[in-house]
């Protein structure tokens, strides 16, 4: 008999949810920029669309979880550790399908709270082990959506774990999905983590390997970034590079460079081969999305970009830093954040707040950019084109 406990490949209902998933998230508007070019043309304004764009395989199978899971599950409460996916309107279309979150956005949800006949989703992120072994525990039926590229990143970090090497991420290293990873070292006794953000962080990284620098002062820098009882003295004589997989690939390569070469400076070419180790774990999806938009900003003469995306998505992000450096570029949560052609909002690049941008849609021809991140749905997409569309008189059919 099939262990109900723990699902992680659905429960076979994909004909039964198929409508309600292309009634939410799906859009003839978009399937037919696709057939056009990826553009369409409304009252004066030409939009172009990247050629990868939106949900990606794996947010797509991690909703298509969820849904099943309500279907398989009509009369039990159902949970979700945090938000699925890094999209407000696929997280807020749960919650009206009577899915409840343990994150603390809801009052009297909360884990100690779960009955063993409680149904509990997995994000697409992952989770620490620590709360999944406190959910086991529970007995509470699990289902997992985690996305196969992240699995393929705990294998990787695991390895090195397993092998004496201390797993430096590219990542954020609040972000659910390197604490998940970061977890999986820590499974392995000895096992050691740092999370470095970016290129300035992995220089500091740098600086310690050749022994330059304060290590007190190092510590104090990486304390939220490093595994428990981490000695950079000790811990960064052998390093194995992996990534959060929304990164940007190029920073993560340049990193591993930068980390590789501190070695050689100390240790030598050849000792720097049996002390260091690197894996490209950034994602398929997120690769050709951030391909596909530097393709569009290459061959199409754009007067802005569009990014559509949650605020907290790190995939999302990372395309607006691409977008900005060709032309102005705002990044968008939703077509609500078009109030009018004079009145934009949009979160800036490393800001957690929103910021206003007037006058963004001038009169006359415009030619606008469009890409999403891999948390988005072809009906947001829609939804904004629509919007701007309508700031020039056009209902598009």
């Amino acid at each position: 008999m099939t262990d109900l406990r723990y699902v992680n490949r659905g429960f076979g209902l994909e004909r039964a949810v198929s409508e309600r998933l292309a009634h939410d998230y799906r859009s003839a508007l978009v399937d037919r920029m696709r057939a056009q070019g990826f553009r369409v043309d409304a009252g004066g304004v030409s939009f172009r669309l990247a050629r990868e764009f939106g949900f990606c395989y794996g947010v797509d199978r991690a909703v298509e979880y969820a849904y099943e899971t309500r279907e398989k599950f009509p009369g039990r409460r159902i949970f979700l550790v945090g938000e699925i996916i890094h999209n407000p309107g696929v997280n807020r279309r749960l919650e009206e399908m009577g899915i409840r979150f343990l994150d603390g956005r809801e009052n009297g949800a909360s884990a100690d709270g779960l009955r063993p006949d409680d149904v509990v989703i997995l994000p697409a992120f992952g989770v620490p082990l620590t709360d999944m072994e406190d959910l086991r525990r529970r007995g509470v039926v699990l289902v997992d959506t985690t996305c196969g590229s992240v699995r393929n990143v705990w294998k990787s970090v695991e390895n090195y774990a397993r092998d004496g090497f201390t797993a430096l991420l590219h990542g954020k290293y609040d972000h659910e999905e390197t604490r998940a990873t970061a977890s999986r070292v820590l499974r392995h006794p000895g096992g050691r983590v740092i999370v470095v953000r970016d290129e300035e962080e992995a220089r500091a990284v740098c600086d310690r390997i050749e022994r330059r620098g304060d290590p007190e002062a190092f510590l104090r820098r990486f304390r939220r970034a490093v595994s428990p009882g981490f000695d950079p003295e000790v811990d960064l004589g052998r390093i194995g590079c992996a990534n959060q997989t929304t990164m940007l690939s190029r920073e993560s390569l340049a990193i591993a460079d930068m980390v590789r070469a501190a070695m050689v400076r100390r240790w030598g070419s050849e000792e720097a081969d049996r002390r260091f180790r690197a894996f490209d774990t950034v994602c398929s999806a997120t690769q050709e999305r951030q391909d596909a938009l530097v393709d569009l900003l290459r061959v199409s003469p754009l007067d802005l970009m569009l990014v559509i995306g949650g605020y907290n998505s790190s995939n999302t992000t990372h395309l607006v830093e691409i977008a900005r450096a060709s032309v102005p570029s705002y990044h968008i949560r939703s077509a609500d954040c078009l109030e009018s052609p004079e009145r934009l909002r949009h979160q800036p690049p490393g800001s957690r707040e929103e910021a206003v941008a007037e006058g963004w849609l001038r009169e006359g021809p415009v030619v606008v950019g469009l890409t999403a991140g891999a948390s988005t749905p072809n009906v947001e997409i829609e939804r904004v084109v629509r919007r701007v569309a309508s700031f020039r008189g056009v209902a598009l059919d």
